[in-house]
């Protein structure tokens, strides 16, 4: 287990600091191409029906995190052969790729920056890049809502719901959360494409964020006062608010950040033209601002590095006690 913590905080730090380098190919760009190949094949056998459709997402999840998985598996048994050196320096490498906490600061800050220019359009086709709601109609307030949203809900599936699968199960445990992810992202949605193909990874990815989503949310309200923001608020609204979405873990976060900055966050939003009624989240103390972006991003770095101690402090506490 201090094999795998250790990787992992060499991995965190490489995040934080470097981020996803853009000349570097990310590994969710070929789970995301498995997905997208792999649906098509399947399209083709399974029948456009209710049952035909279930199915095929069910073996769409299986083949995708088999291989997601089984290859990154493969590998470090083999470089387990030659080196343990190598096996750490793999588990440091995929760690460091699998964390997305710096990209999700960089992406949230081009919006910010946009909206700071005063330039609405660039910060609407900024925040169209990180979040799934329709963007072009967005006030700069909407625009900020939005980004504020985005990291406050993938700092439980982009940050630590990977950090705990790789604590668990290392890079091979990783991969199989960020195939489950990958999939939601890209096929988990309720419209008449993927109602049916898409329900049985929507609802894999539910039951594996439903405890580092909980954990998230705790993490976001003990780091508030660390980050400047107000503890009190996030706990009290997290307590009142944190099931107040459809998703089963999209409001734990969201509930703490909203609490943390005294804004409102959620309410209704637009998907591919078509009104969907949400309800709101947080107390409507004062408009949602582009300092809101910066704020929330000092807020998940200081989780982060809670999170960080508190492996480091398992790490000891295990060699100590060898």
């Amino acid at each position: 287990m201090a094999f795998h913590i250790s990787a992992l905080l060499l991995g965190i730090l490489l995040d934080l600091i470097l981020g996803d380098p853009r000349w570097l190919y990310h590994p969710v760009c070929l789970i995301g191409t498995l997905i997208s190949r792999t649906e098509k094949s399947l399209r083709s056998v399974f029948p456009a029906t209710q049952k035909g459709e279930l199915a095929g997402g069910v073996v769409l999840t299986v083949i995708v995190t088999a291989v997601s998985a089984g290859i990154p598996a493969l590998i470090l048994f083999l470089a387990g052969k030659l080196s343990v050196w190598l096996v750490f320096a793999l588990e440091v490498f995929w760690s460091f790729q699998i964390l997305a906490a710096k990209s999700l600061k960089t992406e949230s800050m081009k919006v910010y920056e946009a909206l700071k220019e005063g330039n609405l359009e660039k910060a609407r086709k900024a925040v169209s890049m990180i979040v799934g709601r329709d963007t072009q109609n967005l006030t700069e307030e909407g625009v900020a809502k939005a980004a504020v949203e985005t990291v406050a809900e993938n700092f439980s599936d982009g940050v630590m719901a990977p950090l705990l699968f790789l604590a668990v199960g290392g890079p091979t445990l990783g991969f199989f959360y960020k195939a489950v992810n990958t999939l939601d992202s890209m096929v988990g949605y309720k419209n008449d494409r993927y109602l049916y193909f898409g329900r049985f990874s929507a609802k894999l990815d539910d039951v594996l964020n439903f405890i580092p989503s909980r954990i998230s949310a705790l993490l976001l309200v003990a780091a508030s006062p660390f980050a400047g923001l107000d503890a009190r608020g996030a706990c009290r609204i997290f307590r009142r608010d944190r099931r107040n979405h459809a998703s089963p873990n999209s409001a734990q976060t969201e509930s703490a950040a909203a609490g943390a900055l005294g804004v409102q966050l959620a309410g209704n939003a637009y998907y591919f033209g078509k009104l969907y009624e949400k309800p709101t989240i947080g107390d409507a103390g004062r408009r949602v601002d582009f300092e809101d972006i910066r704020r929330v991003n000092r807020l998940m770095y200081t989780a982060v590095g809670i999170a960080a101690l508190l492996a480091l402090a398992v790490v000891t506490l295990v060699l100590l006690c060898n």
